[in-house]
Protein backbone atom coordinates (compact mmCIF):
# COMPACT_ATOMS: atom_id res chain seq x y z
CA UNK A 1 0.00 0.00 0.00
CA UNK A 2 1.34 3.24 -0.76
CA UNK A 3 2.49 5.50 2.40
CA UNK A 4 0.93 8.36 1.03
CA UNK A 5 -2.61 7.60 0.77
CA UNK A 6 -4.64 9.32 -2.30
CA UNK A 7 -7.88 11.32 -0.94
CA UNK A 8 -8.70 14.63 -1.50
CA UNK A 9 -9.33 15.63 1.94
CA UNK A 10 -12.38 13.07 2.32
CA UNK A 11 -11.38 9.59 3.36
CA UNK A 12 -12.68 7.15 0.62
CA UNK A 13 -14.47 5.14 3.38
CA UNK A 14 -17.01 8.35 3.89
CA UNK A 15 -17.61 9.27 -0.08
CA UNK A 16 -21.10 6.96 -0.31
CA UNK A 17 -22.13 8.23 2.97
CA UNK A 18 -21.49 12.20 2.14
CA UNK A 19 -22.84 11.69 -1.19
CA UNK A 20 -26.38 10.37 0.28
CA UNK A 21 -26.70 12.90 3.00
CA UNK A 22 -25.60 16.18 0.68
CA UNK A 23 -28.60 14.43 -2.04
CA UNK A 24 -30.88 14.12 0.45
CA UNK A 25 -30.02 17.70 1.74
CA UNK A 26 -30.70 19.02 -1.49
CA UNK A 27 -33.58 17.29 -2.38
CA UNK A 28 -35.13 18.74 1.38
CA UNK A 29 -34.14 22.09 0.36
CA UNK A 30 -35.80 21.84 -3.18
CA UNK A 31 -39.54 20.62 -1.53
CA UNK A 32 -39.43 22.07 2.08
CA UNK A 33 -36.82 25.47 2.16
CA UNK A 34 -36.00 26.07 5.84
CA UNK A 35 -37.34 22.22 7.02
CA UNK A 36 -34.13 21.03 4.58
CA UNK A 37 -31.26 23.17 7.96
CA UNK A 38 -31.27 19.60 10.13
CA UNK A 39 -30.22 17.76 7.02
CA UNK A 40 -27.32 20.28 5.87
CA UNK A 41 -26.20 19.74 9.34
CA UNK A 42 -26.15 16.17 9.17
CA UNK A 43 -24.17 16.28 5.86
CA UNK A 44 -21.79 18.62 7.71
CA UNK A 45 -21.32 16.05 10.55
CA UNK A 46 -20.65 13.31 8.11
CA UNK A 47 -18.54 15.66 6.13
CA UNK A 48 -16.53 16.34 9.59
CA UNK A 49 -16.56 13.07 10.57
CA UNK A 50 -14.80 11.08 7.63
CA UNK A 51 -12.36 14.19 7.17
CA UNK A 52 -9.10 12.30 6.77
CA UNK A 53 -6.11 15.26 6.65
CA UNK A 54 -2.70 14.48 5.47
CA UNK A 55 -0.13 14.25 8.60
CA UNK A 56 3.64 14.56 8.76
CA UNK A 57 5.32 11.91 9.61
CA UNK A 58 8.56 12.18 12.40
CA UNK A 59 11.59 11.19 11.62
CA UNK A 60 13.26 10.12 14.93
CA UNK A 61 13.95 6.09 14.10
CA UNK A 62 13.06 5.38 17.80
CA UNK A 63 9.70 6.35 17.40
CA UNK A 64 6.21 4.32 18.17
CA UNK A 65 3.12 6.98 16.63
CA UNK A 66 -0.25 7.43 17.69
CA UNK A 67 -1.69 5.06 15.02
CA UNK A 68 -4.97 7.66 15.97
CA UNK A 69 -6.45 10.83 16.71
CA UNK A 70 -7.71 11.04 20.12
CA UNK A 71 -7.27 10.90 24.11
CA UNK A 72 -5.00 9.01 26.18
CA UNK A 73 -6.63 6.82 28.37
CA UNK A 74 -4.40 4.44 29.10
CA UNK A 75 -0.33 4.09 29.93
CA UNK A 76 0.25 1.17 31.93
CA UNK A 77 1.69 -2.22 32.08
CA UNK A 78 -1.08 -4.69 30.70
CA UNK A 79 -0.55 -8.70 29.36
CA UNK A 80 -0.53 -8.59 25.57
CA UNK A 81 -3.04 -11.64 24.38
CA UNK A 82 -2.13 -11.34 20.94
CA UNK A 83 1.69 -12.15 21.20
CA UNK A 84 1.72 -13.94 24.80
CA UNK A 85 3.67 -11.19 26.79
CA UNK A 86 3.94 -8.68 29.61
CA UNK A 87 3.97 -5.29 27.76
CA UNK A 88 3.62 -1.54 27.95
CA UNK A 89 -0.42 -0.57 26.93
CA UNK A 90 -1.19 2.46 25.36
CA UNK A 91 -4.43 3.23 24.26
CA UNK A 92 -5.71 6.04 22.17
CA UNK A 93 -9.89 6.25 22.49
CA UNK A 94 -11.61 8.23 19.32
CA UNK A 95 -14.68 10.10 19.58
CA UNK A 96 -17.11 11.06 16.60
CA UNK A 97 -15.35 14.50 16.83
CA UNK A 98 -12.03 12.61 16.03
CA UNK A 99 -10.32 11.77 12.46
CA UNK A 100 -10.78 7.71 12.32
CA UNK A 101 -8.47 6.71 9.77
CA UNK A 102 -5.83 4.87 11.16
CA UNK A 103 -2.19 5.00 10.59
CA UNK A 104 0.49 2.23 11.01
CA UNK A 105 2.82 3.28 14.41
CA UNK A 106 6.14 1.91 13.05
CA UNK A 107 7.84 0.58 9.97
CA UNK A 108 7.59 -2.96 10.25
CA UNK A 109 6.25 -6.48 8.70
CA UNK A 110 3.18 -7.92 9.85
CA UNK A 111 3.34 -11.52 11.33
CA UNK A 112 -0.07 -12.10 12.17
CA UNK A 113 -3.58 -10.47 11.58
CA UNK A 114 -5.94 -11.32 14.11
CA UNK A 115 -10.07 -10.60 13.85
CA UNK A 116 -12.29 -11.51 16.79
CA UNK A 117 -15.91 -10.64 16.95
CA UNK A 118 -17.38 -9.02 20.23
CA UNK A 119 -19.47 -6.62 21.73
CA UNK A 120 -19.67 -2.96 21.52
CA UNK A 121 -19.30 -1.04 24.81
CA UNK A 122 -17.83 1.84 25.78
CA UNK A 123 -14.36 2.37 23.83
CA UNK A 124 -13.01 4.56 26.44
CA UNK A 125 -13.89 1.75 29.07
CA UNK A 126 -10.70 -0.89 29.72
CA UNK A 127 -12.65 -3.68 29.61
CA UNK A 128 -13.50 -3.05 25.58
CA UNK A 129 -9.85 -4.21 25.07
CA UNK A 130 -10.90 -7.93 25.46
CA UNK A 131 -14.79 -7.78 24.86
CA UNK A 132 -15.12 -5.44 21.95
CA UNK A 133 -15.24 -6.71 18.22
CA UNK A 134 -11.28 -6.04 17.72
CA UNK A 135 -8.69 -6.01 14.91
CA UNK A 136 -5.08 -6.68 16.19
CA UNK A 137 -1.68 -6.45 13.98
CA UNK A 138 1.28 -8.31 15.21
CA UNK A 139 4.44 -5.88 14.05
CA UNK A 140 8.20 -7.00 13.82
CA UNK A 141 9.03 -3.13 13.80
CA UNK A 142 12.29 -2.37 11.43
CA UNK A 143 14.20 -2.05 15.00
CA UNK A 144 13.49 -6.04 15.70
CA UNK A 145 11.06 -4.90 18.43
CA UNK A 146 7.29 -6.43 18.73
CA UNK A 147 4.72 -4.01 18.17
CA UNK A 148 0.91 -5.32 18.53
CA UNK A 149 -1.91 -2.69 17.34
CA UNK A 150 -5.44 -3.27 17.90
CA UNK A 151 -8.12 -1.58 16.18
CA UNK A 152 -11.29 -2.19 18.95
CA UNK A 153 -14.95 -1.20 17.96
CA UNK A 154 -17.16 1.19 20.40
CA UNK A 155 -20.47 1.91 21.69
CA UNK A 156 -21.60 3.40 18.24
CA UNK A 157 -18.66 1.88 15.87
CA UNK A 158 -20.14 -1.35 13.87
CA UNK A 159 -17.56 -1.62 11.20
CA UNK A 160 -13.80 -1.98 11.44
CA UNK A 161 -11.99 -1.76 8.46
CA UNK A 162 -8.32 -3.12 7.89
CA UNK A 163 -6.07 -3.29 4.66
CA UNK A 164 -3.72 -5.07 4.89
CA UNK A 165 -2.50 -8.77 6.25
CA UNK A 166 0.18 -10.74 7.12
CA UNK A 167 3.47 -10.83 5.22
CA UNK A 168 2.50 -6.85 4.04
CA UNK A 169 5.58 -4.37 4.97
CA UNK A 170 4.41 -1.02 6.94
CA UNK A 171 5.71 2.25 6.55
CA UNK A 172 5.22 4.51 9.67
CA UNK A 173 2.22 6.65 9.15
CA UNK A 174 0.91 4.66 6.04
CA UNK A 175 -3.10 4.73 6.27
CA UNK A 176 -4.12 0.81 6.79
CA UNK A 177 -7.74 0.81 8.15
CA UNK A 178 -10.77 2.72 9.52
CA UNK A 179 -13.22 2.58 12.37
CA UNK A 180 -16.84 3.82 11.71
CA UNK A 181 -18.48 6.26 14.66
CA UNK A 182 -16.38 6.00 18.20
CA UNK A 183 -13.91 3.28 18.75
CA UNK A 184 -10.30 3.09 20.39
CA UNK A 185 -6.61 1.56 19.54
CA UNK A 186 -5.05 -0.12 21.69
CA UNK A 187 -0.71 -0.23 21.33
CA UNK A 188 1.54 -2.95 23.21
CA UNK A 189 5.08 -2.55 23.07
CA UNK A 190 8.22 -3.88 24.86
CA UNK A 191 8.38 -3.30 28.88
CA UNK A 192 11.62 -1.44 27.96
CA UNK A 193 9.33 1.44 25.94
CA UNK A 194 9.61 4.74 27.71
CA UNK A 195 6.49 6.47 27.11
CA UNK A 196 6.14 10.18 25.93
CA UNK A 197 2.43 10.24 26.34
CA UNK A 198 0.34 10.37 29.80
CA UNK A 199 -3.49 9.75 30.11
CA UNK A 200 -6.02 12.67 29.46
CA UNK A 201 -3.82 14.03 26.63
CA UNK A 202 -5.12 14.73 23.26
CA UNK A 203 -3.10 13.03 20.61
CA UNK A 204 -2.77 13.09 16.15
CA UNK A 205 -2.49 10.32 14.62
CA UNK A 206 1.07 9.86 12.77
CA UNK A 207 2.27 13.65 14.45
CA UNK A 208 1.73 12.47 17.89
CA UNK A 209 4.99 9.99 19.39
CA UNK A 210 3.55 8.03 21.85
CA UNK A 211 6.84 6.22 23.22
CA UNK A 212 10.35 5.96 21.57
CA UNK A 213 12.23 2.14 22.15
Amino acid sequence: MNNHYPHPIIAREGWPFLGIAVALAIVVTLIGGAWSIPFWIIALFVLQFFRDPPRTIPQNPNAVLSPADGRIVVVAKAHDPYTNREALKISVFMNVFNVHSNRAPVDGKIETVQYFPGKFVNADLDKASLENERNALAITAANGQSVTCVQVAGLIARRILCYVKAGDVLARGQRYGFIRFGSRVDVYLPLTATPKVSVGEKVSATETILAEF
